[in-house]
C-alpha cells in the first residue's frame, strides 16, 4: 500500500502529465530542442528573458511520457523570476536529485512529486530531458539530448 504522501505525488505527476501548465509556444523566446532517441521523448523548451535576463515566462511542448511532460510542466512553473544563473543552479540540482534521490537544500518543493524518480533508472533521462533543454536554451545550443 501507497504512504499518502506518495500517492499524492504520483496524483500530481499523472496531473501535470495530463494537464501540463504552460504547454504552448512562446514566439520570438530563447529556444532549445531536446530529444531522448531511446524512448522517443521530444521537447521544447521556450524561455522569454527580460532585458536583465530573468526568466519571465517558460513554456514548453513535449511529446512524451508522463514523466516527461510532468517535469517540463513542473520546471516551467519554477521557472519564473529566476535568472540564468539561478535557473542553470536549479536545473544541476534537479538532474543530481533525480540521479541519486539526494535532494539539494534549495530545491523549491513544488518539484517534490518527482523526488523518486531515482528508484527507476530508466526513468531519469524520461525526467532530465526538460532540464537539460533547459540548459541547452540559456547556453544559445538549439539542440539537447538526453544520451
Amino acid at each position: 500500500m501507497l504512504a499518502p504522501l506518495d500517492s499524492l505525488y504520483q496524483e500530481i505527476v499523472r496531473e501535470h502529465g495530463k494537464h501540463p501548465r504552460n504547454h504552448r509556444r512562446i514566439e520570438g523566446a530563447v529556444h532549445a530542442r531536446g530529444d531522448n532517441p531511446m524512448c522517443g521523448d521530444r521537447v521544447d523548451v521556450f524561455l522569454a528573458l527580460d532585458e536583465g535576463g530573468t526568466v519571465s515566462d517558460a513554456a514548453f511542448l513535449a511529446k512524451g511520457c508522463a514523466i516527461c511532460v510532468a517535469s517540463g510542466s513542473l520546471m516551467t512553473e519554477a521557472l519564473r523570476g529566476l535568472d540564468a544563473a539561478a535557473a542553470r543552479a536549479l536545473s544541476a540540482g534537479f538532474r543530481a536529485w533525480a540521479r541519486t534521490g539526494e535532494r539539494p537544500e534549495a530545491m523549491p518543493d513544488s518539484l517534490a512529486p518527482l523526488a523518486a524518480v531515482h528508484e527507476y533508472p530508466s526513468r531519469v533521462k524520461c525526467a532530465t530531458l526538460p532540464w537539460v533543454t533547459l540548459e541547452a536554451a540559456l547556453d544559445g545550443r538549439g539542440r539537447a539530448s538526453s544520451e
